[in-house]
């Protein structure tokens, strides 16, 4: 794939890189090894002030980058604005938290036969973040801010279509005042990872992005034995029962499946609703993803933009394709637009089965999967009839219900009358194909520290 960014609005190739050559990429790890050498015994204070002017130059410059986001992938401006808010707030957050998510842990001395017991979090080294574009500023922020709080240093490998955002990002942290070689952009192909990541000065990485992406990094890595995070796809249950709240729900659950255009991991894909609330829920459901407004991403009235890429929408239309060829029902939407770009309408699909390939693969796009449910256990086997397992939505008032859809259903986050949602103050990540570590909260600064066991007689 091209370095190169294309407005998915238009298909417009606006401007194209050219990938750094191997002496360049050679010099940046060189750089970044250099530079955790000093950086790692900075202070939780001075790297704190660091990151808060960054969020401060997020705050200022807004405007700017959430227009080179939405030019570059297709979210709706006012989407992109957002991302960038949240942003800043996660940078914040760790600035003001990494010294209490890293204090020392003391152990109990007496038991060990220690005059004094306790762990100690101390930063790996250089880390390689491979990166998407579908969050192209909020996926990268949120391991950087823990990461340089942590004293790693970052090189970041961003997705080939948004060039310019990583740019941004490769300036942004130095600008802030962070010592040059903290956090560097690598504008590479996918095919020059793996020398990076096989580099001895590179002490783990980790990826976002699709399961052959992650298998290829985590084979890699473990070949060299190397940490790894890895956040893969997702195909997010939403259940509703009979008591929950039904035009919240489906008002809820239309944000849940389009936002970003549909093109996110944790974006609830598969409404599993109970027998009883089926046709009440799906109407209201199917009512409101008409309503939607589909156009120019620019546009404030917009709801849902382009998706970023042909093929992406090209994936999106044969998965729905194959689900119709096998007798699933289109209730609305379906049918690409006869128009420049490469849009796809909100969209609802009844009647799957577990012979089509929309069931079990995750649907990145505006398209909604509905199931029908026959009691609570037939609704938790169907959410969990994936090979994913990253978030999921459960709808209901009845507390019991409620506390086995936390236990049962296989998620790495259960959101109960909620959307799932991403923040600093929780952990975020999937087992099963969703992935395995996670980010944010005290947890995701921890994936890339050493936690070394001290003693003292």
């Amino acid at each position: 794939m091209a370095i190169a960014t294309v407005n998915p609005a238009t298909g417009e190739t606006l401007r194209t890189f050219e990938p750094y050559p191997d002496e360049e990429v050679a010099a940046r790890i060189r750089r970044a090894y250099e530079t955790f050498g000093g950086y790692r015994n900075t202070s939780y204070g001075q790297r704190g002030e660091w990151l808060r002017a960054a969020a401060d130059l997020l705050d200022a410059e807004a405007d700017r980058t959430a227009v080179t986001m939405t030019t570059e992938m297709g979210k709706p401006l006012r989407q992109a604005q957002a991302e960038v808010g949240k942003c800043a707030r996660a940078m914040r957050f760790y600035a003001d938290r990494a010294a209490e998510f890293l204090a020392d842990e003391p152990a109990d001395a007496t038991a060990v036969g220690a005059r004094r017991a306790y762990a100690r979090y101390q930063p790996l080294g250089v880390v390689l973040a491979v990166m998407p574009w579908n969050f192209p500023l909020w996926q990268v922020v949120r391991f950087a801010a823990p990461a340089l709080m942590a004293g790693n240093v970052g090189l970041l490998k961003h997705a080939s279509n948004v060039p310019q955002t990583a740019l941004y990002l490769g300036e942004l942290f130095e600008r802030a005042g962070f010592p040059a070689g903290c956090f560097q952009t690598l504008l590479i192909s996918s095919g020059q990872v793996e020398r990076v990541l096989r580099d001895p000065r590179v002490a783990a990485a980790t990826l976002t992005g699709s399961e052959p992406a992650g298998r290829s990094v985590a084979a890699i890595a473990g070949d060299e034995v190397k940490k790894t995070v890895l956040e893969l796809g997702g195909s997010d249950a939403f259940v509703v029962m009979p008591s929950a709240d039904l035009d919240r729900a489906a008002q809820v659950g239309v944000t849940a499946r389009v936002q970003n255009n549909g093109q996110s991991c944790i974006a609830a894909k598969r409404f599993i609703v109970h027998t009883e609330v089926f046709d009440e829920f799906s109407a209201r459901f199917v009512t409101r993803m008409k309503e939607l407004r589909m156009g120019d991403p620019t546009d404030e009235i917009t709801d849902v933009g382009p998706l970023a890429t042909e093929t992406g929408r090209d994936d999106v239309e044969e998965l729905v394709a194959d689900a119709v060829g096998r007798g699933a029902t289109v209730l609305t939407g379906g049918v690409s637009p006869d128009r420049k770009g490469w849009y796809y309408p909100p969209t609802v699909v009844g009647d799957l089965t577990p012979g089509m390939k929309m069931y079990g693969e995750e649907v990145f796009g505006p398209v909604a999967g509905l199931y029908r449910a026959s009691d609570i256990d037939d609704a938790i086997r169907i959410a969990n009839d994936t090979g994913f397992g990253l978030g999921a939505n459960a709808w209901t008032t009845d507390p019991n219900e409620a506390d086995r859809f936390v236990d049962e259903l296989a998620a790495g986050a259960v959101f109960v009358n909620g959307m799932v949602t991403s923040y600093p103050e929780l952990p975020f990540g999937g087992i099963k194909r969703s992935g395995y570590g996670r980010e944010l909260s005290a947890h995701g600064i921890r994936e890339f520290c050493n936690v070394k066991s001290v003693w003292l007689g």
